[in-house]
């Protein structure tokens, strides 16, 4: 690990004015990914800025209903809260289904949005990885993918995004807030917040520098069966081949989202207007343009497959 300053910061606009003062500065909370890119070396921050302190800490009922949780609420909170559990179930479920739970007790809010790519080819610096070095090429192209994206991709990336919280955070339709260096606000809907590819796959979000999340907006509860189903290769601790967030209604109609498919939470209007087609006809709309891989080809049935048992499990036609 290289040498690094650190500061703690108490207030959320001071913390984003420090980061676009210092260059190469990373925000610190739970470090559940940040301390072991750090260790390899792939992340290699100047200054960290500490914003434990910030009490950001809170999950507040909104006057339209809804809840704003604090960026830096610890998942095992935010799974465990009862008006969570209640009325965004599938978060709750999201939650439980991702990492173990001593990182669950670390891990924050914010954090777990912005955490990046478990690609292999990202992780090992004697590869090619237009993500860590960009211009250098990408090696899952020509690689084992198993693990990547078969929709948003492009010829410079195909990493999927490896947050669950992501997902259901997603089908609920969230607004991420946040700070800027200069005090200013911004709201920021969670469709817009992560990027695709592209040629610049190592610009992962559309934050400026320094610019602080403060906080995950959800808008009124939306009724209906709430469902979080994650393929992996084991059965805990593991990244998803496939999961699908959902909220289905009684008559079939509802929402989906979908994880380990693309290099951000990925749901398409179109595949919610097709659920109540059925699952054949949601995933055609899910995963339109899909490009694949040799490793990565059982995706498309596995999207399919797996939307279908959501819809089983909500009781719909499948």
């Amino acid at each position: 690990m290289k040498a690094f300053t650190y500061e703690r910061a108490t207030q959320p606009a001071e913390a984003a004015a420090a980061a676009a003062r210092t260059a190469n500065t990373r925000f610190i909370a739970g470090g559940t990914n940040l301390l072991d890119l750090m260790k390899l070396e792939i992340e290699t921050p100047a200054h960290l800025i500490d914003v434990n302190g910030l009490g950001l800490d809170r999950i507040e009922e909104t006057r339209e209903g809804g809840l704003r949780i604090g960026a830096l609420v610890r998942n095992t909170d935010l799974a465990a809260d009862k008006r969570v559990r209640k009325d965004y179930a599938v978060l709750s479920r999201a939650l439980l289904a991702g990492a173990s739970g001593q990182l669950r007790n670390r891990a924050t809010t914010a954090g777990n949005l912005l955490q990046r790519t478990r690609c292999p080819y990202f992780y090992d610096t004697n590869q090619p990885c237009n993500k860590r070095r960009p211009g250098t090429g990408c090696a899952a192209l020509e690689g084992f993918s198993r693990h990547h994206a078969i929709v948003g991709t492009s010829d410079a990336c195909i990493a999927t995004h490896p947050s669950d919280m992501a997902v259901a955070m997603r089908v609920l339709d969230a607004i991420v807030e946040t700070v800027q260096p200069d005090g200013r606000t911004r709201a920021i809907p969670l469709a817009e917040l992560h990027r695709l590819p592209g040629t610049t796959p190592h610009i992962e979000t559309t934050l400026a520098p320094g610019e602080l999340i403060t906080a995950v907006t959800l808008p009124e509860p939306v009724g209906g069966r709430h469902i979080y189903r994650k393929v992996r290769d084991r059965a805990s601790y593991a990244f998803a081949l496939v999961s699908v967030a959902a909220i289905v209604q009684k008559d079939g109609t509802g929402r989906i989202a979908a994880g380990g498919i693309a290099h951000k939470p990925w749901r398409v209007e179109a595949a919610d207007d097709a659920l109540p087609g059925g699952a054949k006809a949601a995933a055609a709309k899910l995963l339109e343009g899909a490009r694949t891989t040799e490793h990565t080809a059982f995706k498309l049935p596995l999207v399919e497959r797996t939307i279908a048992a959501v819809l089983v499990d909500a009781g719909a036609k499948a």
